[in-house]
């Protein structure tokens, strides 16, 4: 008898929440599984993996420094999937704010100020938004599919860097290796303590997650975004106008991806080179799920995210086990957190076969 997927009347809030925790049990339970084919202690393995990265100042500081970007992309990202709009370029938006910002510190080399980095934040939001834009418009007003379209300006931005660093902005002394020149101290975010990599970036998303979290739960805003992504009809009723919602998302989704771009560059990495992304804003897809598309569950997730990628860095080095494993749990996660979900909002139900009529 074939199956098919029926929706609950309704879903409790508590299985809701559990939801998550149960595709990180059932990531965990996986993960011993995969541990033991390689021929490797699971119990080790996991403390290598989850425990060894929050074990010391360090390793906290640089798990800050891994979900910093992260949570920045989910948060503007679950704006967008509340709203059910599909910005799936996210990574695309991160590059172009990165090129923005970068670009900047660049042109400024050798004689700018204090007003360089803040120039830099502004237009890395800038250009983050402004990219996010081509498929929000090309949707309101041609009605084209704005997964492709966001999922296609990624390759755009990775060869538009790519042609930045090898060409107009490589750095001169760079022994012709592609990359920019390392930008000026007026160019970098300040650090936080001594002997770290955590900086400014990290209070900033802080401040960026609380805005949102009051912005979704207290404003009608928030009310109009979780409207129209439930019941859009109902959203018209009211009087919203989903086509100017979806630029608005949209804009501040790429605003966001754009600002985490600018800050990795400045914050982190301190000049551009092609590949300085290990797939923020794919990976933030994952995060904004896992979090709940609430901002305050971004944060949540997307440290726990993070841990996996320190983990992943340590496994490699003290286990020998293949960095891309980290994506194996990454992937393993997201397919737990959709099965979980669905799940939990639809029920399976035997269908009996239609009977032929005889003739």
């Amino acid at each position: 008898m074939p199956l098919v997927l029926e929706k609950r009347p309704a879903a409790g809030a508590a299985a809701l929440i559990l939801s998550p925790l149960l595709a990180v049990a059932l990531t965990l339970a996986s993960s011993i599984v995969v541990f033991w084919f390689l021929g490797q202690d699971p119990w080790r393995a996991l403390s290598v993996y989850f425990l060894l990265p929050v074990s010391d100042f360090w390793g906290i500081q640089e798990v800050a420094v891994k979900a910093t970007p992260l949570v920045l992309i989910a948060v503007g990202l679950a704006l967008c999937f509340r709203s059910n709009n599909w910005n799936i370029g996210a990574e695309g938006q991160f590059l172009i704010g990165a090129i923005c910002g970068g670009g900047v510190a660049v042109w400024t080399h050798g004689w700018g100020g204090p007003w360089v980095l803040p120039l830099m934040l502004v237009a890395g939001m800038a250009g983050g938004a402004a990219y996010a834009m081509i498929p929000a418009v090309l949707k309101t007003r041609l009605r084209v599919n704005e997964i492709l379209v966001s999922l296609m300006l990624v390759y755009v931005a990775e060869f538009l860097l790519d042609w930045l660093v090898r060409g107009p902005w490589r750095d001169p002394f760079g022994f012709n290796m592609p990359q920019t020149v390392t930008f000026a101290p007026e160019a970098t975010l300040p650090v936080l303590f001594d002997g770290g990599r955590m900086n400014l970036g990290t209070v900033i998303t802080l401040v960026v997650v609380a805005v949102a979290a009051v912005v979704m739960a207290r404003t009608v805003k928030g009310f109009e975004i979780k409207l129209v992504g439930d019941a859009p009809r109902a959203a018209r009723f009211a009087g919203f106008d989903d086509k100017r919602l979806t630029i608005a998302v949209f804009a501040i989704s790429g605003a966001l991806a754009g600002l985490a771009g600018v800050m990795e560059a400045a914050g982190t990495v301190r000049q551009l080179l092609p590949g300085f992304s290990p797939g923020y804003g794919f990976t933030a897809i994952i995060v904004a799920f896992l979090g709940r598309l609430n901002p305050i569950g971004c944060l949540i997730a997307g440290v726990f995210i993070a841990i996996t990628f320190i983990g992943g860095e340590n496994a490699q080095i003290i286990l020998r086990i293949p960095r891309d494993m980290t994506m194996v749990f990454q992937g393993m996660l997201l397919f737990y957190v959709l099965a979980c979900d669905t799940l939990i909002l639809y029920r399976v139900r035997r269908v009996a076969p239609a009977r032929r009529v005889p003739t």
